[in-house]
């Protein structure tokens, strides 16, 4: 979570994926899902939103990111991405989430409020590992992440659909793949 190691994948990997996905547009309204201490503000202050939120549930994560002196304009809360209703309907432009979502049990939750949140024609751009991955991280290091959130990439395809999302673009690098889905406009 705040590790050099997690610092490179989001700035080397990550990040470079999602610009060329398209998160590249300045002055939109962005919200970071899972933001921990951070450092994804930082790679998103490079687009120049109009603004930026980033959420985390670990109140020692929301602490560091308070700290950061880089990011002056970032809002950083403890919130549950479950419930995100501190946050109007249709208030954000982009949702981003740097691989988060496997952590979390009620992922479907989550992606429904993130749904909520965007605009019509917003998207949202989100990273996971593969199972197997997650699996084998398990093994080699008894991370031990919660059997209800390990999903696969038909299913995570699947409930962005269902919740009015159009996958756009998708990169995969294993074992990650990436993600550029658009909010369906209402009609």
């Amino acid at each position: 979570m705040n590790s050099p190691w997690r610092r490179f994948l989001q700035r080397r990997i990550e990040f470079p994926i999602f610009r060329r996905l398209g998160l590249s547009r300045p002055g939109l309204d962005v919200l970071e899902v899972g933001c921990g201490s951070g450092y994804g503000a930082v790679l998103l202050s490079r687009l120049k939103p109009k603004s930026y939120v980033g959420i985390d549930l670990m109140p020692e994560m929301i602490d560091l990111a308070l700290k950061r002196k880089d990011v002056p304009q970032a809002d950083f809360r403890l919130m549950d991405a479950t419930d995100m209703r501190q946050i109007p309907d249709a208030s954000k432009d982009v949702v981003v989430i740097f691989g988060t979502l496997h952590h979390i049990p009620r992922w479907r939750e989550v992606l429904s409020e993130c749904g909520r949140v965007l605009r019509p024609g917003g998207a949202i751009f989100l990273e996971e590992p593969s199972v197997s991955a997650i699996r084998l991280t398990d093994f080699l290091f008894h991370w031990g992440h919660p059997k209800e959130a390990l999903f696969t990439w038909r299913e995570l395809e699947d409930r962005l659909r269902d919740i009015g999302f159009t996958v756009k673009r998708r990169c995969r690098l294993w074992p990650l793949r990436s993600y550029c889905a658009v909010r369906t406009p209402c009609p």
